[in-house]
């Protein structure tokens, strides 16, 4: 069965998950990286040396903030007020530009090009691909990249799996994550436009831990 987002209930959802994170934002510095353990993993290289980047799923805005302190006219695009009110207060003045939206109509109705955007734990983990891939094909400039990362699937799992804020406790919140194999994944991009896809898990620092997906796609260059 298809999953039946409600983007009002899930605002409600990420608002929490923000103010959650509030003293995090305040007091952290700048950082990049794909994975969820610190110093682990490649870093922004796989983004090549873009001049404009666009993330999506900002959350906290570390990755972002360090991009603009590069020269990378960067913007971050997340469905919860919250947490955009924080982090334009907390990197901001940095340079960085948040814009609360839901990603497919902020992609629909901006026509603004990036070489660049990506998701780390963010946006493509949580929004249906075949809606999803071929918006970010359409916002990339020619030879532009896509980048993300997230938890690799759970063996015998693929597509879209249910997610409860928190405990099994309290007021029903939840979302959507979809999950594919690196083949699966690499099937869909070049079914969405993209002409160079390397998609693979990358182990965790320690044996047995939970590894990471990491994705990087290309759309053609002009001839």
């Amino acid at each position: 069965m298809p999953a039946h987002h409600n983007i009002e209930h899930e605002r409600e959802l990420w608002d929490a998950y923000a103010r959650s994170t509030k003293d995090s934002v305040f007091d952290s510095d700048p950082v990049f990286c794909w994975t969820q353990y610190a110093g682990h993993g490649p870093g922004p290289e796989l983004l090549g040396a873009p001049g404009t980047a666009l993330e999506i799923g900002c959350g906290t805005g570390r990755a972002l903030a360090y991009l603009a302190q590069r020269g990378v006219k960067a913007t971050g695009v997340d469905l919860s007020p919250v947490m955009i009110e924080q982090t334009t207060e907390r990197w901001g003045p940095g340079g960085s530009r948040f814009v609360c939206a839901e990603v497919i109509e902020h992609l629909r109705s901006n026509t603004e090009t990036y070489d660049a955007i990506y998701s780390i734990f963010g946006a493509v983990w949580f929004t249906d691909p075949e809606e999803l891939l071929p918006l970010i094909a359409q916002r990339l400039n020619p030879g532009g990249v896509l980048v993300f990362s997230h938890p690799p699937a759970i063996p015998g799992t693929s597509g879209a799996q249910g997610m409860y804020k928190g405990g099994f406790a309290g007021k029903a919140m939840y979302t959507y994550r979809y999950s594919y194999t690196p083949a699966a994944w690499k099937a869909q991009l070049l079914g969405a436009g993209f002409a160079e896809v390397d998609a693979h898990v990358l182990d965790a620092p320690t044996p047995c831990h939970i590894g990471t997906l990491i994705v990087r796609a290309a759309v053609p260059r002009l001839p």
